[in-house]
């Protein structure tokens, strides 16, 4: 599993954030401009709702924008965390039924905010394969890449924290 942190071959993204169905964005807190160069994605109004998996200081959203903040790592979860990433996955569904713009983000936007938004593709009819395939096509090829999330969404979210409830 790569995970940020354990070398160079993982990428930042072209964009700080993008649309993966109409309404549900995926993003991230740095990204690299066409030049190379490093940026923050620094998060104003943009969006009605911001659900955030890695908070760093500085990177908004503005105080009038509803914020969601669940921070989990880039790896196995325990139950209390996977419960916040379903609660999550069922606010982000319930905004966009509600014609509200969310944004999940981490740090680069491909594993903790592809988790939570696969689980929310996944609760609106989406197979875990078809929600995968969906994120990596629009956000990026290194979406998902953390094979453990990836399983977690095989399995179900609801199933897997089941069994890490059990194992405690």
């Amino acid at each position: 599993m790569r995970t940020r942190g354990e070398g160079p071959d993982v990428p930042a993204p072209d964009r700080p954030w993008d649309e993966i169905v109409p309404g549900l964005w995926m993003g991230g807190h740095e990204f690299r401009r066409a030049a190379g160069r490093l940026e923050f994605a620094v998060v104003r109004d943009e969006f009605d709702l911001v659900q955030t998996l890695l908070r760093l200081p500085g990177h908004g959203p503005d105080e009038d924008v509803e914020h969601h903040v669940w921070p989990i790592p880039d790896g196995p979860l325990d139950g209390t965390q996977l419960a916040g990433v379903i609660r999550l996955g069922e606010a982000a569904g319930e905004a966009l039924d509600e014609g509200r713009k969310v944004l999940v983000r981490c740090y680069h936007g491909y594993n903790r905010s592809g988790l939570v938004v696969a689980h929310a593709l996944m609760r609106r009819g989406c197979g875990a394969e078809d929600a995968i395939r969906l994120i990596r096509t629009r956000r990026s090829p290194w979406a998902l890449h953390n094979d453990l999330f990836v399983a977690y969404l095989r399995a179900g979210l609801a199933a897997v924290r089941l069994l890490e409830d059990l194992a405690e």
